[in-house]
């Protein structure tokens, strides 16, 4: 069974990576263009409709040319005050994988489908990479097309300027800044605090908890700190994975059937292990897999106390 603090440490797969980044711009997309996007973002007291490009509509229109980033954003000054722009944003987790080729190609597809030069680039960057900035096309004697686009290098900024932000984007995302590594505890409790503060919807509390998570990757000693250091704020995520399970059981109930609450009480379980722990080894995924309903229950009595994974499952190991 693997190491439970090494599981913590692992770097999550790149495509729940992009599809967290996705779900965050979505839920807030005047918070996620003000922080990623500062200089080009709506002022707070702007009068603008944001809408999302649909990936559809896009495939439909684009044909093969169609390049599948992260979000595609309309922004639409409704005073007039300032024409349409398009905020093509993109993560990329590695700024070696960038590709500046790419992005342009996107850019200029979308400026010829929406009919318009008002596209505004952006890329979000969480480790350092060798990603130059411009794109120049041309000879010695001349260039002939010139691409940039605007970079929010998340692994540079400094987490300590953003501890008390009321932007609920850079509250999440203040694990993936710069902080020394005695101030990670830190760093985490601001985010989760500024979550629960910015936030009242319970769902999406629920949400960005686990992306703070993933992206913090606490060790096992970092959260045992976490939660004695911050106790008010450890028994209110304590509730979340509560509501989690009560939730889990209630859809089984609801089906009328066995299998739907092992396969609830399992699926909450696999989340509230992945976000103590990190990515799970293929054999508990195989124990998980094989469990009864009450070994199901048991264990996730055990995974807010248990200080590894392998205690999750053996309390007296």
């Amino acid at each position: 069974m693997a190491d439970a603090e090494s599981a913590r440490g692992s770097p999550p797969a790149r495509v729940s990576r992009d599809q967290n980044f996705k779900n965050l711009i979505l839920d807030y997309p005047r918070y996620a263009l003000e922080f990623f996007a500062r200089d080009e973002a709506p002022a707070p007291e702007d009068d603008a409709d944001i809408v999302p490009v649909r990936q559809e509509q896009l495939q439909q229109r684009l044909g093969r040319r169609y390049h599948e980033l992260d979000v595609p954003l309309r922004v639409e000054w409704v005073d007039g005050r300032r024409e349409v722009v398009l905020f093509a944003v993109e993560e990329e987790s590695d700024g070696r994988r960038f590709s500046r080729h790419r992005l342009a190609h996107y850019c200029l597809d979308l400026a010829e489908m929406f009919n318009t030069d008002r596209v505004v680039p952006v890329s979000i960057f969480l480790r350092a990479g060798s990603a130059p900035q411009t794109l120049a096309l041309g000879t010695e004697r001349s260039r002939y097309l010139t691409f940039d686009y605007l970079a929010c290098r998340l692994h540079a900024m400094d987490a300590a300027r953003w501890l008390d932000s009321d932007n609920p984007v850079a509250r999440v995302n203040l694990p993936n800044m710069r902080s020394p590594a005695e101030r990670r505890v830190e760093v985490y409790a601001q985010a989760v605090r500024g979550l629960l503060t910015l936030e009242p919807d319970v769902d999406k509390r629920a949400k960005y908890l686990e992306f703070i998570d993933i992206y913090a990757a606490l060790t096992d000693n970092e959260f045992r700190r976490y939660r004695r250091q911050y106790p008010e704020d450890s028994t209110t995520m304590a509730g979340f994975f509560q509501r989690a399970r009560d939730e889990g059981r209630d859809e089984g109930r609801d089906e009328g059937r066995v299998e739907g609450r092992v396969d609830g009480e399992r699926a909450v379980l696999t989340r509230l292990l992945r976000r103590r722990f990190g990515p799970l080894s293929p054999a508990v995924a195989d124990r998980l897999h094989g469990a009864s309903t009450a070994d199901l229950e048991a264990w996730a009595d055990n995974v807010l106390d248990a200080p590894t994974l392998n205690e999750v499952f053996d309390p007296k190991r």
